[in-house]
């Protein structure tokens, strides 16, 4: 049981990643695109802004899809993690812990199942099992 909520954690939450990293780089999804989210970036101070909003959809993007498949999961992780670290530190940390009032209790959350998957392994229903990668 446990390989199969591992499973069910990664795909979930990677694929939740994936959609992120394609509003930021495709504006899919309700998403503005590198050029309206760096717009947003540079108007908290994240500079320069389309840059790294490019930056940000892609830990996203890649972050998500190996984290989904269970593919370099320590490497996903940590993607997924710096893009968590982030958005607290700039966007949230200012607003208190919890989400009601845009506080950062949400990336925490997600920032936990990153670090709490890589330091448990993807499971035996992933491609770092099926390839003796970790």
């Amino acid at each position: 049981m446990l390989d199969t909520g591992l499973l069910i954690i990664r795909i979930v939450v990677g694929l939740l990643f994936v959609g992120h990293g394609a509003q930021k780089l495709f504006g899919m999804f309700g998403g503005y695109g590198p050029k309206g989210t760096g717009g947003w970036m540079e108007s908290i101070g994240i500079k320069p802004g389309v840059a790294m909003a490019v930056a940000a959809g892609l830990m996203e993007l890649v972050g998500g899809a190996l984290f989904a498949v269970g593919l370099l999961t320590p490497v996903a992780a940590a993607l997924i993690a710096l893009a968590m670290i982030g958005a607290i530190v700039k966007v949230h940390a200012a607003n208190g812990l919890w989400a009601t009032a845009n506080g950062y209790e949400y990336p925490l959350v997600l920032l936990a199942i990153a670090i709490g998957v890589a330091l448990t392994g993807a499971g035996a229903y992933s491609l770092d099992n099926a390839l003796n990668l970790f």
